[in-house]
């Protein structure tokens, strides 16, 4: 007889464990934002020293922060989330490389799965920040805005945070990828790019104020004490 931990059967139970853990634990979390980007850039990162100001204004906006819960662009966000009035959030992710949770998350969950941690972000964020970074940050960011392009969530901000960063990809999708007909020119529109940390957090801060009567009485005021 099959070993029951071996089975595809036992995968299943080990997904939906995943699943519970996240639900139960997140679902009071309260409006909260997702930002992604390199787990290799060090604190000496201009980008680093950005989010970690976003984060932190964000933060004592109320605003809890959820990241991947690596290092990298993840600490500084939880840093700066850390340090203000919302929860600071990692979703941390078994990897044979790279990946070491950092020390500043008020609630720390551990994912098996991919695709179960990114329905995790998706469900309980309000925006999107997206710093420099490499596949997995890519992988997360045209994830957001094919969900967003197809209707299949709620359109929320998406923010690239590094002007001189995206804008080559930028440039590509509008003279390539919009030119060969791949795209229409409003899915240029899903997207905001910025350098400014104040600028990130008003695109978010008037995003939620448009949404907030839409948004559950027991989640909207809930925030960590000062």
């Amino acid at each position: 007889m099959e070993d029951l931990k071996t089975s595809e059967t036992w995968r299943i139970f080990r997904i939906q464990a995943e699943l519970i853990d996240g639900v139960e634990t997140l679902n009071e979390l309260g409006p909260a934002v997702a930002i992604f980007g390199s787990a290799r850039l060090k604190s000496d990162s201009p980008y680093y020293q950005t989010i970690e100001q976003v984060a932190y204004n964000l933060s004592r906006a109320g605003f809890s922060i959820i990241t991947g819960g690596g290092p990298g662009i993840m600490e500084a966000a939880n840093k700066g989330g850390h340090d203000g009035k919302g929860e600071s959030v990692g979703l941390n992710i078994q990897l044979p490389h790279e990946q070491s949770p950092n020390t500043y998350q008020d609630i720390s969950l551990d994912f098996r799965y991919f695709f179960v941690r990114k329905l995790m972000f998706v469900k309980y964020s309000i925006a999107y920040i997206i710093a420099p970074g490499g596949f997995g940050t890519l992988d997360e960011l045209f994830e957001a805005l094919t969900l967003i392009q197809t209707d299949k969530i709620r359109h929320f901000p998406v923010i690239l945070i590094g002007k001189s960063y995206w804008g080559g990809l930028i440039e590509w999708l509008r003279q390539t990828m919009l030119a060969t007909g791949c795209i229409d020119s409003g899915d240029l529109d899903l997207f905001y790019l910025c350098d400014d940390p104040e600028e990130a957090s008003r695109i978010i801060t008037t995003h939620y104020v448009e949404i907030s009567q839409d948004y559950p009485s027991d989640r909207r005021d809930r925030k960590r004490s000062p």
